[in-house]
């Protein structure tokens, strides 16, 4: 097993050294192929990328994302990370609530799976939270809102599914954000249930 490790690392290694030459500033791998024909892949897959080659061509590039408080090239729709609106989405066992607010934090779209007309047991399924999802999609995109950042509490059935009722409402999600609030051994917990 150990003998089957190092082959496969000294393998990955090599074509890593191989490559990391070929790598030419423009963010393309330019190589020939079996036949002699170049072979031309592009390494940038995601928009926020190419646009943070596009404004550091002749700057020094950085792989981390800027600090807190630092300036960045990167923007969505004209706006910094910090201006976007935020998606809350609150994730119950009863439940899902999900609340589009401005980066200021006035409210803007509120929606959840009870105002979207599920009853009972059913505002529970992520069928009912996908559907509150596309609700404040389009409510949204009405106010003029495209780029969004989520922050997700909670650990309900619905967590997930709001999230993805959200792209395919319109929305361009650009960052997901867990804060669901964990105890470090704070409250007793209820006595067990008598069976």
């Amino acid at each position: 097993m150990i003998h089957f490790r190092c082959i496969l690392f000294n393998s990955v290694s090599a074509v890593c050294r191989q490559l990391v030459p070929a790598l030419s500033a423009t963010g393309t791998l330019s190589r020939c192929g079996s036949r002699g024909l170049p072979l031309h892949r592009t390494l940038f897959s995601s928009a926020a990328r190419l646009q943070e080659a596009e404004a550091t061509a002749g700057k020094d590039f950085s792989y981390f994302p800027p600090l807190p408080g630092q300036d960045s090239a990167l923007r969505w729709g004209g706006k910094k990370f910090e201006e976007l609106p935020i998606v809350q989405i609150k994730a119950t066992y009863n439940n899902t609530h999900i609340q589009l607010s401005d980066s200021a934090g006035q409210s803007l779209v509120r929606t959840s799976c009870g105002t979207e007309g599920f009853k009972n047991i059913k505002k529970s399924t992520p069928i009912a939270a996908q559907t509150a999802g596309i609700s404040a999609a389009v409510k949204a995109t009405a106010k003029g809102v495209t780029f969004v950042r989520v922050v997700v509490k909670g650990l309900g059935p619905g967590r997930l599914s709001a999230i993805k009722g959200l792209t395919m409402g319109g929305l361009e999600v650009v960052s997901i954000t867990d804060n669901t609030p964990v105890p470090h051994n704070g409250c007793r917990p209820r006595k067990a249930r008598r069976m």
